[in-house]
């Protein structure tokens, strides 16, 4: 088969030790993405199967229709809204989906918690410049930072991140206060930690606010401007899961209002970032290029899977597909 990678940033696949599973096809790994449409058709025009990055590259309709000779879509991991399956299956284009884990994206929350706390990112690039424990050169940023043992960490979703993240929180002596659905609240009173009476009660009461949640029409924008404002001061609110979570805007006019006074964000409605992004230009945030899987484990775990669904496919074996109806088709 001839098979495309996409959006491989860093170059890192071919140094996987799964790649090799691909020996015996043609396999072409792009680094640089194209966001128009009509080029990126003419990139993908010879290809029989696409590798996707998660979702860093979408796949509506009108893309899908312009690719007559693709018959395999695997993804890293889980479909999640970039890909317009309907019109996939239409096109008799199958998508095998993979699997992930938890475990890189919550060690990557905790680390924004302990960095943006403490004023790590700050202080570590000041001293480059000789300026010795100075968080910043403007008097009003230049606080000290603070410790999380005795603090309130809210977590709204309670599935695997949250669990992960929450363990972590009472390891480091905090309080944690939980927010999501009936489901994720018993869940979380069950392993020993606190479910919020509200949600308005979650944002008030966060010294630090992390959000947990799948992207969906249900989950879209669920974090307002209003909940935002009930934060304190002081209180530091993490993405690492979706952009989309947060009402366009919201946390930027929050962060100007100072409510709340800190954010740590791994994740952005439109990625790659732009460097004269408004975010980057606000003091206040910790922001970091989407590493939340980008780790070296979870690389293998996610290509390994990626990888056996295209050589399964090829074989005639196809598993894990998530619209068979199109299996023996074409």
């Amino acid at each position: 088969m001839r098979i495309a990678v996409l959006d491989d940033y860093q170059d890192a696949v071919r140094g996987l030790s799964c790649f090799k599973l691909l020996d015996g096809h043609e396999v072409k790994v792009f680094n640089h993405s194209i966001r128009g449409q009509g080029q990126l058709a003419l990139r993908l025009a010879p290809f029989d199967a696409v590798v996707l990055i998660r979702e860093r590259t979408a796949f509506p309709a009108a893309l899908l229709a312009k690719l007559p000779n693709l018959k395999l879509i695997s993804q890293t991991g889980k479909v999640s809204g970039h890909i317009d399956v309907a019109a996939a299956t239409g096109h008799g284009i199958a998508i095998a989906e993979g699997i992930g884990s938890p475990v890189a994206p919550s060690e990557l929350t905790w680390a924004l918690i302990m960095a943006a706390s403490r004023k790590i990112v700050p202080y570590a690039t000041n001293l480059k410049e000789g300026l010795w424990q100075t968080a910043s050169t403007n008097p009003v940023l230049n606080g000290i930072g603070r410790s999380l043992r005795g603090r309130t960490l809210a977590i709204w979703g309670y599935g695997k991140i949250g669990r992960l993240v929450a363990g972590y929180a009472r390891a480091f002596g905090m309080r944690v206060l939980v927010w999501g659905s009936e489901s994720s609240r018993q869940a979380a009173v069950a392993d020993g930690f606190e479910a919020a009476d509200s949600r308005e009660a979650l944002f008030a009461q966060a010294d630090v606010l992390t959000v947990h949640l799948r992207l969906s029409d249900a989950t879209r924008g669920a974090v307002t401007a209003e909940d935002l404002a009930r934060m304190k001061p002081d209180a530091l609110f993490v993405n690492t899961s979706r952009a989309e979570l947060v009402a366009e805007g919201a946390l930027e006019q929050g962060l100007r209002a100072g409510r709340p006074g800190y954010a740590a964000l791994d994740v952005f409605a439109s990625e790659p970032l732009r460097a004269d992004s408004p975010l980057l230009r606000i003091p206040t945030v910790l922001a970091t290029p989407h590493l939340g899987y980008v780790e070296q484990d979870s690389y293998e775990i996610y290509f390994q899977a990626a990888f056996e669904n295209v050589v399964r496919f090829a074989e005639g074996e196809a598993e894990n597909v998530l619209n068979p109806e199109v299996l023996g088709k074409g």
